[in-house]
């Protein structure tokens, strides 16, 4: 027998409360309380009693190796951690017609030719709209079976009774669990349907990819304890007006975060990107206000353009925008720039950019930010061949940065010349290299190794 609980539930965060309140005290959102019946199956915990484990002294356990297995899309297999793991619960989020359905399509299409049983449940298609995409795709294969069904006791006895090595459910949004009130897509609903899957991949030793959508502002849609629930959150992020799209790990219990992958959009589906850094540097024109600098996504150098437009402000307060880039930490660089250079940018509207929609989120390129500014002021171009790293600090001092050999290694086969980087930096490197590294204290020192001129 079941009991039977009210609370009211925020949509944006899944905070409870036992009364209704007009803002969400834990994330600020106005009217996102609606009043939920949760109920709760006795019976339900009962059946879930896996096993009789005790505690054990640390030293005395030992661990089992993870059991992986390669989709055949090396670049998503990166982002993963080297492959998908056995049991994991992955989450794929984004925005609506990024190419979510396509991927996964994709993947469990690979999967199927390789000879593992895939498959594939979609709840906002039905089959011979799904059959349609897969015929885009060239995807044929008798091992990925295909499913339409948003009742979440219906889906997981199809998965005990056809036992594939992979399953994909297309999306949580729409997936329901008839025990429980409020619709498909509601806090109640979202988290109790992800909850069965979590229990059931770890029981069955089957990897399940869901896929979700996200809001306006970039959150996935649902409650924030989808994100904990998972093993693995996966941002598929880009606009729907431009062919790349990048794969971006926010957590991942089984590897690295931060890790990214790119691919392009085709009319066959999408295809992987396998140096994302000479496609991002494609067409590039090395003008004034313009930079290469070498963010690092997970483990992996992205040589990027950054740009700065530096114009005459038409209002008495100057504009400061920033797409891709910390926009405090850009405030913060001015600063540092106009003390350091005397220069006087209280009358200049300076906006930034990163090309081809890539977000960087560290310090490594604030020496690229100082450069690219003082480019667009002087009207000075930067040479073409040139890289530029470094931490800045409050002074004006250039600070080290990681991984620095991996960031030159990356200049040095797309041929770049010369790499202006941290002084701190150059005892990591014992062998002379390819490309011309020069060393620099501070952003003074660093404009004028770039041959920028004094202010």
């Amino acid at each position: 027998m079941a009991k039977v609980k009210t609370a009211f539930i925020c949509q944006e965060c899944g905070y409870q409360s036992a009364r209704w309140l007009g803002k969400c005290p834990t994330c600020g959102k106005w009217n996102s309380l609606i009043e939920e019946r949760l109920d709760i199956d006795i019976s339900l915990g009962e059946e879930r009693t896996l096993s009789t484990a005790k505690p054990s002294p640390i030293s005395s356990i030992k661990p089992q190796p993870e059991e992986r297995f390669l989709t055949g899309i090396s670049e998503f297999d990166h982002v993963l951690g080297g492959g998908v793991v056995a049991g994991s619960l992955v989450l794929l989020a984004g925005s609506p017609g990024i190419g979510k359905s396509t991927l996964l399509l994709q993947v469990a299409g690979s999967l199927a030719v390789s000879g593992k049983k895939c498959l594939y449940i979609s709840g906002e298609e039905s089959l011979e709209q799904v059959k349609l995409r897969a015929d885009r795709l060239r995807i044929d294969s008798p091992e990925l079976i295909i499913f339409s069904e948003t009742n979440i006791k219906e889906i997981i006895n199809q998965i005990k009774e056809i036992e594939p090595k992979f399953v994909i459910i297309d999306s949580i949004q729409t997936v329901y669990h008839d025990g429980f009130s409020g619709s498909p897509g509601s806090v109640g609903q979202v988290k109790q349907c992800t909850d069965e899957l979590f229990y059931l991949a770890k029981s069955k030793r089957i990897p399940v990819f869901i896929s979700g959508q996200i809001t306006k502002e970039g959150a996935i849609a649902g409650p924030k304890v989808l994100e904990h629930i998972v093993d693995t959150v996966l941002y598929f992020e880009g606009s729907r007006d431009h062919l790349y799209r990048i794969l971006r790990v926010e957590k991942n219990r089984y590897g690295t975060t931060s890790e990214i992958s790119i691919f392009e959009m085709k009319s066959d589906g999408l295809q992987q990107v396998l140096n994302p850094s000479q496609i991002f540097l494609e067409g590039r024109i090395p003008t004034a206000g313009t930079v290469v600098v070498a963010p690092l996504e997970g483990t992996r150098p992205l040589l990027v353009e950054l740009q700065a437009l530096v114009t005459r402000a038409n209002f008495n307060l100057p504009r400061r925008q920033a797409s891709g880039l910390d926009y405090n930490r850009i405030l913060l660089l001015v600063a540092v720039l106009e003390k350091n250079f005397n220069l006087h940018l209280e009358n200049c509207d300076i906006f930034l950019n990163i090309a081809g929609g890539v977000k960087i989120y560290e310090p490594a390129c604030d020496l690229g930010v100082i450069a690219a500014i003082y480019s667009g002021v002087k009207n000075r171009p930067i040479g073409e061949k040139v890289m530029v790293i470094g931490e800045v600090g409050l002074v004006g001092e250039v600070r080290g940065v990681t991984f620095v050999e991996k960031r030159v290694s990356e200049a040095e086969k797309l041929g770049f010349k010369t790499c202006i980087l941290p002084s701190h930096n150059l005892k990591e490197f014992h062998e002379k290299r390819k490309i011309d590294l020069i060393g620099v204290s501070t952003v003074n020192e660093a404009i004028e190794k770039l041959h920028l001129g004094r202010a």
